[in-house]
């Protein structure tokens, strides 16, 4: 009896050891792990009864991670089939997965089943060997986003594209592309050529953008770039393969100052005809207690006729360029302050009767969605067009936290949640003195505790979520991936996995594994969750680290610190002359993250 009971306490053990080892992300919502393991080659036997070339740069994928990672001569047997009897309980995004002695076997009811079967599977190839299991797994919601905005800085095809590959690995099903805003126009409109024969390019500037010096008039506008209509096909094409759908974003009708220099027929400002595309300086706006004041009318004027007849050709054109079945016509941080002097915009409200320019906006949005309608698109827009009266089949994006989405949810409006204190990757996400200056911080801990369907939200109307990354503070790709990732981790579970499946201490532990393989593929990423957060109170400073199991070493005397400088053990009073604090963290006697230095009369203004 006793040798049984060790027997299976061994057998256990190495159950465990394994399972252990599975660092997937999302976690499935079940798994279950076997005795026994496959070992891997380099090489791979496809057997599958999918007919179309849909799943030919996944498995091309597959392939080279298995080239990079397994170094064996056996051939692994994988087999990709289609459910001939549909199972309901994995819907049309779950899958199937059973690894056993003949190899791995992927089944689900329709091809982008298998496609994130493939991503999981991508994710155990990291080893000579993987245990014998069974998952089985689907996600929480159907819209698992991430927004890119390429106004404020342009990226080139080549790194949109690698963008999509870096999202659908981790299963994300939508890329909401911001396309149009005060910085640039970036998509050809052929009806109106000059949007980016004008509108594409602004002053190379660098420092903070906001706060940027303003243009001197000798200035050279040629920063920037546009996607030609056959660069976006192309795009769309590849992301279509990685089963990622691609929502075009036209900012209207503020944020709009690049289709105003362009046109200025669209302004109902005079002064219009002098503008050109904001390149970053101050002074741009005014962020006031009561709204927003536009010092320059970066706005579609609501009373003109012509502005109407541009956006329908302008959502003519987008809607043949994008498959997806929804536009984003933003409506976000619109400043009113220009169409309250407008005698146009005041006979306009005595005509429709309309009380205030919420009203206005309201109007415009209505207007805006039968256009887009007439397109066959269904619109979406950020939650201010919420305010003065919701156009009737209007889907909300929330932003300004999760207000938004509750009450647009309330009214019966379909919502995608995307609350800015858990999801806007744009923020700074670690210690303040080592990273761009933003406004907010977001660190992962917390973006990892986003649930897309708030309490008391009906789930009925919640499409999904996404993470939103603007990049006034982003000047490069490389930028952009350190801004992602790890926190698009995080994203990405939240809106895949069961929250009961969510756990804060282990996927830590996935994290980190999954850095080597961000490593592996030179995909930057910002190491903050070992850096500490520093704080300084009458005196005395406090560390405080973001995961556990951290030895943080720090120095006070200009040197930098190691492992055998000084051990914070807690919170101690500052030498009363230093001017220099730098900490670094060690976890199991190795260095991780970086060594942050903090001049001391910066941490004193706190």
């Amino acid at each position: 009896m006793r040798l049984l009971t060790s027997m299976m306490l061994a057998m256990f053990c190495n159950m465990n050891s394994h399972a252990q080892q599975l660092n997937i992300i999302p976690e499935p919502v079940s798994m279950q792990v076997h005795s026994g393991t496959l070992a891997l080659g380099q090489d791979i036997s496809w057997t599958t009864d999918v007919k179309s070339a849909s799943l030919s740069l996944a498995k091309a994928q597959l392939e080279a991670d298995c080239r990079k990672n397994i170094t064996g001569l056996n051939t692994t047997n994988i087999s990709l089939t289609l459910l001939k009897k549909e199972d309901s309980g994995i819907g049309a995004e779950g899958y199937l997965l059973e690894i056993d002695k003949d190899g791995i076997h992927i089944s689900a009811n329709k091809e982008n089943g298998l496609f994130y079967g493939l991503q999981t599977v991508r994710q155990l190839l990291v080893t000579p060997d993987v245990p014998y299991l069974t998952i089985r797994d689907y996600p929480v919601v159907g819209w698992r986003g991430m927004m890119l905005d390429v106004s404020r800085h342009f990226f080139t095809k080549a790194e949109v594209m690698r963008y999509v590959d870096e999202i659908a690995a981790y299963k994300f099903n939508v890329l909401h592309w911001h396309l149009t805003d005060d910085g640039g126009w970036r998509i050809e409109i052929k009806s109106y050529p000059k949007l980016t024969e004008v509108g594409a390019w602004c002053v190379e500037k660098y420092g903070y953008y906001g706060e940027f010096s303003a243009p001197g008039k000798d200035a050279k506008y040629n920063y920037g770039g546009f996607y030609t209509q056959q660069d976006i096909k192309d795009i769309v094409q590849y992301a279509k393969a990685q089963y990622v759908d691609i929502l075009p974003e036209i900012d209207i009708p503020g944020h709009s100052m690049a289709a105003v220099v362009a046109y200025p027929e669209l302004s109902g400002t005079k002064d219009a005809v002098n503008y050109k595309v904001y390149s970053g300086e101050k002074g741009f706006m005014d962020w006031t207690d009561h709204g927003i004041v536009a010092r320059y009318d970066n706005t579609l004027n609501p009373a003109k006729p012509e502005v109407y007849k541009f956006l329908d050709k302008v959502f003519g054109e987008v809607a043949g360029l994008f498959p997806f079945g929804y536009i984003h016509v933003g409506g976000d941080e619109c400043a009113k302050n220009y169409w309250q002097k407008d005698p146009n915009v005041t006979a306009l409200m005595q005509k429709e009767k309309l009380k205030n320019y919420e009203e206005v906006q309201a109007y415009f949005e209505k207007k805006v969605e039968a256009i887009v309608a007439s397109k066959g698109k269904k619109l979406i827009g950020w939650d201010e067009i919420l305010e003065g009266g919701v156009a009737p089949n209007a889907t909300i994006m929330s932003w300004r936290g999760e207000k938004g989405g509750i009450e647009a949810a309330r009214l019966k409006h379909q919502v995608v949640m995307t609350p800015n204190n858990y999801v806007y990757i744009d923020y700074v996400q670690g210690n303040k003195y080592m990273e761009s200056k933003v406004y907010e911080n977001l660190r992962l801990k917390k973006v990892y505790a986003f649930n897309p369907v708030p309490a008391g939200v009906d789930p009925a109307y919640v499409l999904g979520g996404q993470a939103n990354l603007w990049t006034e503070q982003i000047f490069d790709f490389s930028k952009v991936e350190y801004m992602t990732w790890p926190r698009g981790l995080a994203v990405a579970e939240s809106l895949w996995s069961p929250a009961s499946k969510k756990d804060w201490p282990r996927f830590v532990e996935k994290v980190e594994q999954h850095m080597k393989l961000l490593d592996r593929d030179t995909v930057n990423y910002a190491p903050c969750m070992y850096e500490p957060d520093v704080t300084l109170q009458s005196g005395v400073c406090t560390f405080i680290p973001e995961i556990d199991g951290l030895e943080m070493h720090y120095s006070v005397d200009n040197s930098f610190p190691d492992i055998k400088s000084l051990l914070y053990k807690g919170p101690f009073v500052l030498p009363e002359d230093a001017v220099m604090l730098r900490v670094v963290s060690f976890k199991k006697g190795r260095p991780v993250g970086r060594i942050i230095s903090i001049p001391v009369a910066e941490l004193k203004k706190g």
